[in-house]
C-alpha cells in the first residue's frame, strides 16, 4: 500500500514558492507624503520606501494648464477653456522601486487625478552612467467641477509625453533646480496639449544611501544660467572699477614722472637781483 506524502519536488516547489512570498514580504514598498514638513506651502515632498527605507524622493511644486471643451452659448460649438491649478500638498502616495526603473504615482480627489512620472537608467557616452525622466502621465476627470467647470462630455482622459528624456542627472546624485522645467503632454481628448511645469525641484530615484536624505545635488544648467546673470552686473562692475583705479594710479605716477624730469628753478631768487 502508497503511503501519502510529499515528493521532493513537491517539496521544492514550497519552499520555492515560501521564498518568493518571502521575498515580496520583505520587497514592501510603500509612499509617503512628507508635505508638512515643507516651508513652501507650493512644494510638497514624497517618498517611496522599501523595507523601511527611502528609494525614492520627490520635492516639488507642480502647476498643471489642461484645455477642455464647453458649449457656447449658441448651445452648437465647442469652445475650449483653460483649467488651471496645481499639485495639492495632501496627495496620496505609491510607487515601485528597482535597480534601472523606477516610478512615483500621485493621486487626490478620490482619484480624479492622477500624476505619474517614470525613471531610467541609460548609460551615455564613454560609460557615464545617469537617470533622467522617461515618461510623464497625466490622468485627469473632466467631470470633476473643482477646475472643470460645465465641461462638454465629460470623463477620464489620459496625457503622455512622447520620447522623453528629461532631467539627465549622474547616478547616485540628486537632480537640484529652481527654474521652472515645463514638459507638454499630449491628451487623449482630441489630441490637446496638457502643460506640466514644475519648479523648485529636488528628485532623487535611484541609489539613496540615507533614510529621507538627499545624495549630493547636481544642479541644472537653467540655476547656473540665472546665478551667472545675477553676479555679471556685479562682475563687470568691479572689472571696471578696478580699470578706474589702474588708470588713475598710472597718470598719477606719469605727473610725478613728469615734475622730476623738468628742470627745478632755486627757490632763493636773491642772487639774480644782485646781478
Amino acid at each position: 500500500m502508497r503511503r501519502a506524502g510529499f515528493s521532493t519536488t513537491d517539496s521544492c516547489r514550497l519552499l520555492l514558492l515560501g521564498v518568493l512570498v518571502l521575498a515580496a514580504v520583505l520587497a514592501e514598498q510603500e509612499g509617503e507624503n512628507l508635505s508638512g514638513l515643507s516651508t513652501n506651502p507650493d512644494r510638497g515632498i514624497f517618498a517611496v520606501r522599501e523595507n523601511g527605507t527611502t528609494c525614492l524622493m520627490v520635492e516639488f511644486a507642480v502647476k498643471f494648464l489642461v484645455p477642455y471643451d464647453v458649449l457656447a452659448l449658441n448651445r452648437i460649438d465647442l469652445i475650449t477653456e483653460q483649467a488651471s491649478f496645481t499639485l495639492p500638498r495632501g496627495a496620496q502616495i505609491d510607487g515601485k522601486c528597482g535597480s534601472t526603473e523606477s516610478e512615483i504615482n500621485i493621486s487626490w480627489k478620490n482619484n480624479a487625478y492622477t500624476l505619474r512620472i517614470f525613471f531610467s537608467k541609460d548609460i551615455r557616452d564613454r560609460g557615464v552612467e545617469v537617470w533622467k525622466i522617461n515618461k510623464v502621465q497625466f490622468v485627469y476627470d473632466t467631470s470633476e467641477t473643482t477646475h472643470f467647470i460645465n465641461a462638454y462630455n465629460p470623463g477620464k482622459h489620459t496625457a503622455n509625453t512622447h520620447r522623453l528624456s528629461a532631467l539627465v542627472t549622474p547616478a547616485g546624485r540628486s537632480y537640484l533646480c529652481t527654474a521652472q522645467q515645463t514638459l507638454t503632454l499630449i491628451s487623449s481628448d482630441h489630441q490637446k496639449g496638457v502643460t506640466v511645469a514644475m519648479y523648485d525641484i529636488q528628485i532623487q530615484p535611484f541609489d539613496m544611501t540615507s533614510d529621507f536624505v538627499f545624495s549630493e545635488p547636481y544642479k541644472c544648467i537653467m540655476d547656473q544660467r540665472e546665478r551667472l546673470e545675477e553676479t555679471l552686473p556685479l562682475i563687470l562692475g568691479l572689472i571696471l572699477a578696478l580699470i578706474i583705479v589702474i588708470t588713475l594710479t598710472v597718470y598719477h605716477f606719469h605727473l610725478k614722472l613728469t615734475a622730476a624730469s623738468q628742470p627745478q628753478l632755486p627757490r632763493d631768487r636773491s642772487m639774480y637781483k644782485n646781478m
